[in-house]
């Protein structure tokens, strides 16, 4: 399983969420508290929104606690919307192309998480994706698969409806060709304007997400794992439920794995 951190509102630092806190994002490569292993140590990367439409994306195949550039990056660049992963590969190989945030136009996306016996299917998963995004498919993940899938609904129009249907599909695929569990996810992801999350599992165990609104920053950290602690303020988003974080607001929704015919 990985980390992630995800952020929204007046720009800050990226170190706020990356290195400072006392459990940072940083810490949890190499002590998370919440997942299978403790350890996230198969690359890292970051997406980030500035002036441009576009995300800048920085990764690489080091344990986040190794690189120096990723500290340095952190300390000078201020974003007002990002998102940061640490890695712990379910199977597929460590490199670049495998490490989150995926970026496409405007969109960036990251995913902790598992499609059961993925690589049993990948082969016919991956013939489901069109010729116009599949030179995109840069990597070997279902991560990557499930961001491609979410671009080829609507994911402009609908980006719950769009990421909700790709977790389908490749849930029902699992369930004809894979094995359990079959889907274990969850996922942020981002049009630099506005923040989406999801947690969702075909059994009982989901992974975690949290968020909280800061005063202080003015805005939304969504998370793996709290920040800090024993700090106040962290609600968990509850299992088959997605959220949708713009501006001081969040909106709350249920979520329903739909079998895909």
């Amino acid at each position: 399983m990985c980390r992630w951190a995800a952020y929204l509102g007046e720009a800050i630092y990226l170190e706020e969420l990356l290195t400072s806190p006392g459990h940072s994002l940083i810490t949890q490569s190499r002590a998370a508290t919440e997942c299978k292993t403790a350890i996230n140590a198969d690359g890292f990367g970051v997406a980030w929104y500035g002036d441009r439409a576009e995300p800048g994306l920085y990764r690489d195949v080091f344990p986040a606690w190794s690189d120096p550039n990723l500290a340095s990056l952190a300390r000078t660049v201020k974003s007002g919307a990002f998102l940061a992963h640490v890695r712990a590969s379910t199977g597929a190989a460590t490199s670049r192309n495998n490490c989150h945030p995926f970026a496409h136009g405007r969109w960036s996306f990251m995913h902790n998480g598992q499609v059961g016996g993925f690589d049993r299917f990948r082969r016919h998963a991956d013939m489901g994706v069109s010729d116009r995004l599949y030179s995109h498919r840069k990597g070997a993940t279902d991560s990557e698969l499930l961001f491609l899938y979410a671009l080829e609904g609507a994911l402009d129009a609908d980006p719950m409806g769009a990421m909700l249907a790709a977790h389908c599909t490749l849930e029902a695929m699992s369930l004809a060709q894979g094995t359990t569990p079959h889907l274990r996810s969850s996922a942020a992801w981002s049009d630099g304007k506005r923040l989406f999350a999801l947690r969702l599992s075909s059994d009982h165990i989901a992974p975690s997400v949290y968020y909280r609104w800061s005063e202080s920053r003015n805005g939304w950290a969504v998370v793996s794992e709290p920040l800090e602690v024993g700090q106040g303020g962290w609600t968990e988003l509850p299992p088959g439920h997605g959220a949708v974080f713009e501006g001081t607001t969040v909106d709350i929704q249920p979520l329903e794995i739909r079998q895909v015919a």
